[in-house]
């Protein structure tokens, strides 16, 4: 590797990024997967625990709130730094409060806890996001994605993964409630972070004067654009058979007979490891086939591995079965992610990055919010096996918006 290009992933400005993205992707599973697993294990009702889906609705209507990010400026910290700090310090305690509470005794009130952590994790991810486009220049802007998703992993691995293997086994013997009180001890690092990095160079004329600018006009630019309302049908569709078939993921181990273990190692810490890998496979493929056609076959392998879940229901809790599906499920994911992702940024108009990026990233989560709640009852009337085929089936009309986006594109996505 380029001496240069190591001196650049391992400077400050890179080191602040992949810390921002562990303390972005912290709070996610805490109030998702993890979340579950801990229900399932309290032998809590299938149908509720999908219910518990819909508390990550803050992060599908995260752009209702963008705009203040952008307009407001809290104890003259700056516009990025202030409220990133203000949303750790409150995912803190959010935290620190859900580990003194018993899913048979205070469902409700954890139900209630888990939408504040999630609209104060929503908020974070829309100051991180504006923070890492604004202190990056052009040049930058592909390893610094690349190295606050390579910290959002690692810290969905710790949240999921390595936490969760560590609850009730012999010698650590650490409860739920622990776990999340540990959680919320490594959160106080990305605060930390925030305090100290430094506030991004912007030029004041490109921030909004008025709360009515930085509301209206970012809907407004991209409302004008031919063929908007086809991109954002595409932009809620391309994943939503992945996130479905994900929502149910661990109450599905528990009840094919995966222990705490074999879901901590497999699951999560092979699964990192395979989706670490699906994010580098998918920039090199991007480079050489382009946007368009990346994301063509990473969303086939996408529907693929989910439906390919439904192997474990015949096999029973046999670990091959388990490593094989993870590691296919997560390199295929990874590689749509990358895609994905890379391509909502090409499309956000560089005045309203912040607000842009929080419309259409939260648009592409809508459906896997809304819908997983319900996911519990797809389950109890297909079985899992169905369920799983089902999901796969779900991403066909994304795949299909695919031939109407390029119709409203100037030139093809991947020459952008």
């Amino acid at each position: 590797m380029n001496n240069s290009i190591v001196r650049e992933i391992f400077s400050k400005k890179m080191l602040v990024l992949f810390v921002l993205g562990f303390s972005s992707g912290l709070p996610f599973l805490l109030t998702g997967g993890t979340l579950k697993l801990w229900l399932a294990r309290e032998n809590v009702d299938l149908s509720t625990i999908g219910h518990f889906g819909w508390v990550g609705m803050s992060y599908s209507l995260k752009f209702l709130w963008a705009p203040l990010l952008d307009r407001f400026n809290l104890l003259g910290l700056g516009r990025r730094r202030s409220w990133m700090m203000l949303s750790q310090l409150m995912l803190v305690l959010g935290l620190v409060f859900l580990g003194f509470l018993s899913p048979q005794q205070n469902l409700s009130l954890i139900a209630f806890v888990c939408i504040g952590v999630a609209f104060f994790s929503a908020t974070q991810d829309i100051a991180i996001d504006a923070y890492r486009r604004e202190l990056l220049e052009d040049s930058e802007l592909g390893l610094g994605t690349t190295m606050g998703m390579y910290g959002y992993r690692i810290a969905m691995l710790v949240s999921g993964g390595i936490g969760v293997s560590l609850v009730g086994v012999e010698g650590w013997n650490l409860t739920w409630g622990q776990l999340y009180w540990l959680m919320a001890a490594l959160m106080g690092l990305g605060f930390l972070t925030a305090l100290l990095a430094p506030e991004p160079d912007v030029n004041p004329d490109h921030q909004p004067k008025t709360l009515m600018a930085a509301v209206v006009g970012p809907f407004q630019e991209f409302l004008r654009r031919d063929g908007a309302l086809v991109v954002l049908l595409f932009v809620f569709l391309f994943k939503l058979g992945d996130a479905l078939g994900g929502a149910m993921l661990n109450p599905f181990y528990v009840q094919m007979g995966y222990s705490n273990v074999d879901i901590g190692f497999i699951a999560k810490t092979v699964g990192l490891s395979s989706s670490l890998l699906g994010l580098l496979l998918g920039g090199i493929i991007i480079i050489k086939l382009g946007i368009y056609r990346s994301l063509w076959i990473f969303g086939v392998l996408q529907a693929l591995s989910t439906a390919g879940f439904a192997l474990i229901t015949f096999t029973g809790p046999e670990k091959w079965a388990l490593a094989c599906t993870v590691v296919f499920e997560d390199i295929s994911a990874g590689m749509g992610n990358a895609a994905f992702v890379a391509f909502i940024a090409s499309i956000c108009n560089r005045r309203y990055t912040a607000t842009q990026f929080a419309i259409l990233s939260s648009i592409a989560t809508l459906g896997r919010n809304f819908f997983s709640g319900f996911s519990g009852d797809m389950v109890k009337v297909l079985d899992w096996a169905n369920f799983f085929f089902v999901c796969g089936l779900i991403a066909l009309p994304g795949l299909l918006m695919l031939f109407l986006m390029r119709r409203y594109q100037s030139e093809p996505l991947s020459e952008q």
